[in-house]
């Protein structure tokens, strides 16, 4: 097991602890909340296609990369660019991962607060008290307008996540996943069954498995690269950061794998909840960012034994959303522990307590400051902009040029292949060509795409 210089870093105490936690970064709500709805928005079956190529030819890769770049150096995102190529721009790009962090987790800690709020609220049965997703929608539109509620929640939230840091990584982050994830994936299955199990389920399945190529244009596929870099937690420097922690026993590319594979099913099986039930209830799966929040409600108070399942369900994407929260929160932490080198406590009560108060403004865009905005977009919509469509997919693009022309597909074989032999022909020269060639251009190609109009 490695020993690294500053105690402060921590490790995995496992590789299925290392892999939990790398998918509980992973899985969150952007694959519960965010995935269903623009699924619903972007034409159901042939967008989760697009969505598919891209984790696979695009994400997979960049998530190999994130890893051996965090292996190789034992550092955050600033220090792992920093180390292998010392005082050059490339740490820039480290240091757009850890803004990512920063911003993503300031209005993410706002929607984990509106999933703790909706556990409460499910086990009262106040979320299951209207009879069409319009009053529901009211309900959800009254409670993110209330600064009060919404900001405790929010606190609430981020401070779940603080806790769960400051006890380090294996005693912290691995263990809340080592529980968290299992029961996550359980939960996940008996909605499932419940929800295939309604009349008038098969519609729905079929809107989301047949695609509809009609629905294509640039921006959809702009929009699912966007959302596999956000579901993967790619360009971010989550990745980076829990290769950091990893030992040189440990399988890099089967561990991708799995990570990658946890991640898609759970997306999926997502998508198998929620538009059977959707359309089993006649409603509309293009409803947006409320359709977890407004729309779902409606369809368990009118199933049996709907109250159970709406507390289930919100549960789950509570975990799902601490999951997510807490490599956010290490991303950043991570940075001045090893970088400025202050203690582990310092830096996530220092680094918490920022986040939270730099998100209030977040919080606070569907109520007090709903008409505050700036080319069409409250402060909550902006934030999600820079990270989702321009940080993440940017970070991205360059982490795959760094490693696949500036540091070189060489070294990180080398990395790779420490302990591993299946890393060989054909998988090696695939990578090699995707990472060098395929992903960037890519990447580019859609990223610009979305500067010219369509």
């Amino acid at each position: 097991m490695k020993t690294e210089s500053n105690n402060q870093r921590g490790f995995w105490g496992s590789r299925m602890g290392f892999i939990l936690a790398a998918s509980g970064s992973a899985v969150g709500l952007g694959n519960i909340w965010k995935f269903p709805y623009i699924v619903g928005q972007n034409g159901g079956g042939a967008f989760v296609l697009i969505y598919l190529v891209c984790i696979f030819v695009i994400g997979t890769p960049i998530m190999l990369a994130e890893f051996t770049l965090g292996r190789k150096t034992n550092r955050n995102p600033v220090g792992a660019f920093d180390q292998l190529k010392p005082g050059s721009s490339w740490t820039g790009i480290g240091y757009m991962g850890v803004l990512a962090g920063f911003f993503i987790l300031s209005f993410y800690g706002v929607v984990g607060g509106w999933t703790f709020a909706y556990v409460v609220k499910s086990i009262t049965g106040s979320v299951l008290a209207f009879p069409s997703p319009k009053e529901a929608g009211e309900f959800f539109g009254n409670f993110i307008g209330n600064t009060g509620e919404v900001l405790f929640y929010h606190a609430l939230f981020m401070g779940t996540c603080i806790a769960i840091v400051l006890r380090g990584i294996h005693g912290g982050i691995e263990k809340a996943c080592d529980v968290l994830m299992p029961t996550l994936v359980v939960i996940l299955f008996l909605l499932m069954l419940r929800s295939l199990t309604l009349d008038g389920a098969m519609e729905g399945l079929a809107f989301y498995l047949t695609p509809d190529f009609s629905k294509i244009n640039a921006n959809v596929i702009l929009v699912a690269l966007g959302q596999a870099f956000f579901s993967l937690s790619l360009g971010m420097g989550c990745m980076i950061t829990y290769g950091s922690y990893l030992s040189d026993k440990e399988n890099l590319t089967s561990c991708t794998v799995y990570v990658v594979i946890f991640d898609t099913l759970i997306a999926l099986l997502v998508g198998m909840v929620i538009f059977p039930a959707v359309f089993a209830m006649g409603l509309e799966p293009t409803e947006g960012p409320g359709l977890v929040f407004s729309v779902l409600p409606t369809v368990f108070a009118s199933m049996p034994m709907g109250h159970g399942v709406a507390v289930i369900f919100f549960i789950l994407l509570a975990i799902a959303a601490i999951t997510s929260g807490i490599s956010l929160l290490e991303v950043v932490v991570a940075y001045f522990i090893d970088q400025r080198g202050w203690q582990r406590k310092k830096a996530v009560l220092i680094v918490g307590s920022a986040i939270f108060a730099f998100g209030i403004p977040s919080g606070l865009s569907f109520g007090v400051m709903a008409d505050v905005k700036f080319l069409g977009m409250n402060f909550f919509d902006h934030i999600d902009n820079i990270a989702s469509n321009y940080l993440l997919p940017l970070g991205g693009m360059l982490t795959a040029v760094f490693v696949g022309w500036v540091w070189g597909t060489k070294n990180a074989h080398e990395e790779i292949e420490k302990h591993e032999n299946e890393f060989g022909f054909p998988w090696a020269q695939c990578w090699e060509f995707l990472i060098r060639y395929i992903t960037p251009v890519a990447v580019g190609i859609v990223f610009i795409a979305k500067f010219f109009p369509h």
